[in-house]
């Protein structure tokens, strides 16, 4: 082929998603925080928005109250305006017709939303040295034992060897003498001997079992602590701890000279212990969830609602649809804004419109597909895809998965994520199927009603729900119990 630049035509077809249509999906995407949020910043950036005063919010309810209840779907959200030039918008249209954002609101006062602030709360090390300066401690000890503060992670465990805490304690010290233009004196370095005698006094400090290196120790350090430095539990954690976490009481029993009955006491005694005792003052940040939608019973029927009372109602603002109507005064770059806008303007109006009724067609579908869930609880949830949800609604897939990512409904068995809601399914005897969830709670039923001295095996408990029609392979129950956290038959077993 002979290299060169060469000309040519072709016919292609290409999908271009416009800015508009990215804001659509966003906002779609948002829970209930981070939209009313968003609708704030609208209103101070775009000045054709304006908020729905109540009067005008009830005036529209008692025109058309619209419905929301499972056995009337939502109706079709509107289509997105059409895109047109600035020199081709219909203004008489726009303005002198004027658009309201109609919705549902089920409390007609206004409401304001405060939301909760984190007040700084203190942690593991600000406790660990409040105690550490009640202690009558010397400067140099001090020093040491603030380097050891620091290494204790929040669930109270000393995060690095003592051979690292020397090094460092030693490296601080050479770097405030050359501050100070000094030489370190050998006799005031710290050794490993200083470092194993600070870890004694750190480990007496509350709570029990802080500062220990890995688990035997912390369970040592808290039986101590309680008096039980000669117990059994104490030996066996001393002594044996491999075999108590396997639960291997026939071989303990046979080491110590006791019966399996009282290895297994000893070892409720110890399973009583915190295996993470710094947690205790861990400054974890608190969680606010505010559901998006609610779902009652009201006489009999399944009724959807959303839950965006706090939401800033827009509409367009009547003092800017006023200056707009003169298009004399207006040309080139002043045109051009009031044209942009206004169009951006109409599209968040319609935009959240849309959000609303999409998430209304969403969920309705949900209560009606999981009704037996509302009904009867948990086991009783079927199988669901968001491929299913999108067929049902008449809209693609990825737009189901944006309606129901971090959304929360609240419901008459608590309040959970949509995506609860969602979960592959077995096939069974009778031609159905039946949620994956659905068969978690009902393993996880089985193993707290049975016989701790006989506890279910994997096979068992797929034998079971063979006999309940339900065709599951026993890899797959053993997949279930590990997502659970419930251990295997031997390790339940009681003696």
């Amino acid at each position: 082929m002979k290299p060169g630049l060469h000309q040519g035509t072709q016919l292609k077809q290409e999908l271009k998603i416009n800015p508009r249509l990215y804001q659509a999906m966003d906002l779609l995407y948002m829970p209930l925080l981070d939209l009313q949020q968003h609708l704030k910043q609208e209103l101070l950036n775009n000045p054709f928005l304006d908020m729905v005063e109540p009067e005008e919010d009830e005036d529209e309810q008692s025109e058309n109250e619209p419905e929301s209840d499972v056995e009337n779907v939502a109706n079709e959200a509107p289509e997105p305006p059409e895109e047109k030039n600035n020199d081709e918008i219909d203004w008489e249209g726009i303005l002198l017709d004027g658009f309201d954002a109609g919705g549902r609101r089920e409390e007609h006062e206004e409401r304001e939303y405060y939301e909760p602030v984190t007040v700084d709360a203190r942690d593991l090390s600000d406790h660990l040295r409040d105690q550490i300066n009640l202690l009558d401690l010397s400067p140099r000890e001090q020093f040491l034992a603030e380097e050891f503060v620091g290494n204790v992670n929040e669930d109270g465990y000393l995060a690095c060897p003592l051979e690292d805490i020397v090094l460092c304690a030693n490296q601080m010290l050479e770097e405030l003498a050359e501050q100070m233009d000094r030489d370190v004196d050998d006799a005031k370095r710290y050794t490993l001997a200083d470092a194993e005698g600070m870890l004694g006094t750190i480990q007496n400090l509350d709570p029990p079992g802080v500062g220990a290196r890995d688990l035997r120790e912390c369970l040592m350090l808290q039986l101590r602590e309680a008096g039980l430095e000669h117990s059994v539990p104490f030996r066996l954690v001393r002594d044996c701890f491999d075999e108590l976490i396997n639960h291997r009481w026939s071989e303990i029993s046979k080491r110590f000279g006791i019966s399996p009955a009282d290895v297994q006491r000893a070892a409720d005694e110890i399973a009583k212990l915190d295996p993470k005792p710094g947690l205790v003052y861990s400054a974890g940040d608190d969680n606010y969830i505010i559901p998006d939608l609610i779902v009652d019973k009201i006489d009999g029927k399944y009724h959807v609602f959303l839950n965006d009372a706090n939401l800033p109602r827009l509409k367009l603002s009547k003092a800017y649809q006023e200056i707009a109507r003169d298009k004399k005064k207006f040309d080139g770059e002043s045109k051009e804004f009031i044209s942009n806008k206004l169009n951006s303007a109409n599209w968040m109006i319609q935009a959240i419109e849309q959000r609303r009724q999409t998430m209304l067609k969403v969920m309705n579908y949900i209560v009606e597909r999981q009704r037996d869930f509302f009904e009867k609880g948990v086991q009783h949830l079927k199988p669901l895809t968001l491929r299913e949800v999108a067929e049902v609604i008449s809209m693609h897939e990825s737009t189901v998965s944006r309606v129901t990512n971090e959304k929360f409904v609240q419901t008459p068995r608590g309040v959970l994520p949509l995506k609860f809601f969602f979960s592959s399914g077995l096939s069974t005897t009778a031609g159905e199927d039946v949620s994956a969830r659905g068969i978690k709670a009902q393993i996880q039923k089985l193993v707290a009603d049975e016989n701790p001295k006989h506890p279910l095996t994997d096979q068992a408990i797929v034998n079971i729900l063979k006999q309940r029609g339900v065709n599951i392979a026993r890899r797959t129950v053993a997949k279930y119990r590990d997502q659970l956290g419930v251990l295997s038959a031997r390790m339940r077993k009681r003696v």
